[in-house]
């Protein structure tokens, strides 16, 4: 059997830059042992799988190298960029996901849209410890969504200079730990580490700004919001606060085309 796949720089123009992710277009299912093998080979953040149905939406399945993903949002971009990319009359769609539920994505002149149901954290009454010893530098607030505890730091800084120590976050399972701060050229910045879930550090996590978006309106009191991800790839993600939805939006280049033999 024969697959065609494509890796999709996510939140970035720029070659070599952002997230890259692999997208899968199939008929039917494969197992759930292929596609996590695929996945692994692949080594990248995620692998995104899609199924058209019937009724035009695309189910869409995300795998990191290790395990099954809930919530991907680069990989999300990367699989709507493909989309548009092979039919250039295509200018939206419905994705639909098991832990998320139906979400569009939308394409203008300059970037993807993807709305996203708002992942809102709340402050922890008491920081875990594996976050305490788990990052270099101590963070101001720790807040906490379904897919990550937020450690808050006051400098621009902090957020590029800290370091995880990946086996006491990995105590954190099934969580993961985004790092971030206001920043003097953007909104704000961060950094995500996920080393239970996928690898020590996420270059551009797309779905985190669900929760990103709503603190830092909270604290900024503006409703479009404009991120860095400071990682060592980098990337650039737009946020906008719509009701009880957070529209999400980035740039994305495709880097190869090629066929899976399996």
């Amino acid at each position: 059997m024969q697959l065609n796949i494509q890796f999709i720089n996510a939140f970035t123009d720029t070659l070599f830059k952002g997230n890259s992710a692999a997208v899968v277009l199939l008929e039917q299912w494969l197992s759930d042992e292929l596609m996590q093998s695929i996945a692994t080979e692949n080594m990248l953040s995620e692998t995104a799988f899609l199924v058209k149905l019937p009724d035009g939406r695309f189910h869409i399945r995300w795998f990191s190298p290790i395990t099954e993903i809930d919530f991907c949002g680069h990989a999300s971009l990367a699989s709507a960029y493909a989309l548009f990319t092979d039919n250039s009359r295509l200018n939206s769609l419905i994705f639909h996901a098991d832990a998320v539920g139906d979400f569009t994505v939308e394409k203008d002149v300059e970037f993807i849209t993807m709305n996203f149901p708002l992942m809102t954290p709340e402050a922890v009454d008491e920081i875990p410890l594996p976050i305490i010893s788990g990052l270099s530098i101590k963070p101001i607030l720790v807040l906490k969504n379904k897919q990550a505890y937020f450690a808050v730091y006051e400098n621009e800084s902090d957020v590029i200079n800290v370091v995880q120590n990946s086996d006491q976050i990995k105590l954190l399972a099934p969580l993961d730990v985004v790092v971030t701060a206001p920043s003097k050229d953007y909104d704000f910045v961060c950094r995500y580490f996920w080393p239970a879930n996928g690898g020590d550090e996420d270059p551009v996590t797309g779905s985190i700004y669900a929760g990103l978006a709503p603190y830092w309106h909270s604290r900024l009191r503006v409703t479009c919001l404009e991120a860095r991800q400071a990682s060592l790839r980098g990337g650039l993600v737009k946020c906008k606060l719509l009701n009880n939805r957070v529209l999400v939006s980035g740039k994305a280049v495709k880097y190869l085309t090629g066929t899976i033999d399996v």
